[in-house]
């Protein structure tokens, strides 16, 4: 007998995105169903790096301390080091103070962590079985969909009970990684560089590891011999657990014949304690799907961008996705969200995704490709010059790897349709620097109201109208305005000088992504026009 299940929304993959959204969706009482074929036990590391963005997400989810707490150790230094061996010559050295600790940060009430799925996906796991209105349902395949008048028909099976599963739900979004089956269905093609780097990823548990040299702890470590960077090692706990990277066709195409026990003793530079609990290999590819959204269905995460793991925007990208659509979804099933607010998905987002993209594939080049020296890893002069050159390389273009706070906090919606630009000109698009900025479509700039509160943490409910100043004009039309369409609104006053400065307007709406929607030192001339505007409903 076949299941048959109606859902609001159906989420196809419980990944970090899917679990995300998932959660986006029940702190707002939208009923949810996540279909995930594996049990959803994490056996081999993935993702470990969350960008201060990300971890707002995580704060406004309610579980960025447990992320903390679960993650790699507060006082475990974020740093990047490129060695020949871990016992053998240091390359260069690049710290990143403003990642990890829990200390303040002056652009954000949240800095870059390293949680890696092995403990990031249980963490959303238990928040989603917190709210009733979430379902989650592991060991059940997407098989295929049809869309019918105003809903879309997924058939599935359940692989517990082999019995085939019917839903039935008004929009489905692709979480389901890069090997989804609902983008080819759909036949929607991936742009961009599609030539793939092949690596193998072997999971290895080393307790003593840090105490075999003298070059400290480090949350990324790159080997350079005489063929150039192949290999690199990924603190995944900050104890005792790592990720040993190998790069290269030849390993790809034959893992079992590959001796990573011969790899890993090479590169750490002699024998060390050690034990190797699983293989992988996998292709990085940096393509953005052509597009974001076909009818009820659509992507985010994986199965809308792919990229190399340089510079680490792949999940945070996809929480970026998750941000933008998790309210659009809500309103447009609670009623208030305008017919063209879905539309604004991915002119939105697809620019971000191609940004960062373009941005780790810059990365992997200047990392993976620079010429090295035969005698790089040697104790001669020669050796000696050839790493101080690789030195001069490495830290002119690799800072913008590692220290990316200007990707993760400065993307902006330009040419939005439900973002009110005001023709000022746009601040700089940098890698590593953010600029706090309310330009419409900017992310609204983080200041501390009182200790413990920040301005970020005033938004991601409804829209949030702030007033900046004890000049600033009475909101009493807006509001109406608003709640004329049902469209949730909250006005908060501001005097302090310092946030006042900060936000520019006197007036400032923020959209309950914490992105800008509109701004003005004078009230709209036409509230019921901004609020139709800024909701989708022009």
């Amino acid at each position: 007998m076949t299941t048959t299940i109606e859902t609001p929304i159906l989420i196809v993959g419980a990944g970090p995105i899917g679990l995300a959204l998932a959660a986006e969706l029940g702190r707002r009482d939208v009923p949810c169903l996540v279909i995930e074929q594996s049990d959803g036990v994490i056996y081999h590391p993935r993702a470990t790096a969350l960008n201060a963005r990300t971890m707002e997400f995580l704060r406004r989810l309610g579980v960025s301390e447990r992320v903390k707490q679960d993650g790699t150790p507060p006082d475990f230094p974020h740093n990047v080091l490129y060695v020949t061996t871990l016992k053998g010559n240091e390359i260069a050295r690049i710290e990143r103070p403003s990642h990890g600790a829990r200390t303040p940060s002056p652009i954000s009430p949240e800095r870059p962590q390293r949680c890696n799925q092995l403990w990031l996906d249980p963490i959303l796991v238990e928040l989603d079985k917190s709210f009733p209105s979430v379902t989650l349902r592991y060991r059940c395949r997407y098989d295929s969909l049809k869309e019918e008048n105003d809903k879309v028909i997924v058939t599935a099976m359940d692989l517990t009970t082999e019995t085939p599963v019917t839903i039935a739900a008004r929009y489905v979004i692709d979480c389901s990684g890069s090997h989804t089956s609902v983008r080819r269905q759909l036949g929607i093609a991936m742009t961009g560089a599609a030539d793939a780097e092949h690596h193998l990823s072997v999971f290895v548990r080393a307790p003593e590891l840090w105490k075999q040299h003298e070059k400290g702890k480090a949350a990324l470590t790159f080997f350079i011999d005489e063929k150039g960077n192949w290999r690199n090692l990924v603190a995944i706990d900050g104890r005792e657990l790592y990720r040993f990277g190998i790069s290269g066709k030849e390993f790809y195409d034959n893992p079992d014949a590959v001796d990573v026990e011969k790899y890993f003793t090479e590169a750490m530079g002699g024998d060390v304690p050690h034990e190797i609990l699983s293989v992988i290999r996998w292709a990085a590819r940096d393509i953005v799907a052509e597009k974001y959204r076909v009818g009820r269905v659509f992507f985010a995460g994986d199965a809308a961008h792919q990229n190399h793991p340089s510079g680490g925007f792949g999940l945070n990208t996809g929480m970026g996705d998750m941000d933008n659509l998790g309210w659009k979804l809500a309103a447009t099933v609670q009623g208030w969200g305008g017919a063209a607010l879905l539309d604004s998905y991915e002119v939105e987002r697809r620019p971000v995704g191609l940004r960062n993209i373009s941005q780790a594939f810059n990365n992997h080049i200047d990392n993976r490709d620079r010429v090295s020296h035969p005698d790089i890893a040697k104790d001669t002069p020669d050796g000696a010059a050839a790493r101080t050159r690789m030195r001069e390389q490495i830290l002119s273009s690799q800072p913008a790897m590692v220290l990316t706070d200007g990707v993760a906090l400065g993307y902006r919606y330009e040419g939005s349709p439900i973002v009110c630009a005001d023709g000022t000109p746009a601040t700089a698009d940098t890698i590593s620097l953010y600029e706090p900025t309310t330009r419409p479509g900017s992310r609204a700039p983080h200041a501390w109201i009182k200790e413990g509160q920040s301005t970020v943490d005033l938004f991601g409910k409804g829209f949030v109208l702030l007033r900046l100043g004890d000049d600033a004009p009475d909101a009493a039309a807006i509001e109406q305005a608003f709640r004329q369409r049902q469209v949730p609104i909250e006005t908060v006053t501001l005097t302090n000088p310092d946030i006042v400065k900060l936000y520019e307007k006197k007036l400032v709406l923020v959209r309950p992504d914490g992105h800008v929607a509109w701004r003005s030192d004078t009230l709209h001339q036409d509230p019921l026009a901004l609020a139709d505007h800024v909701r989708g409903g022009v």
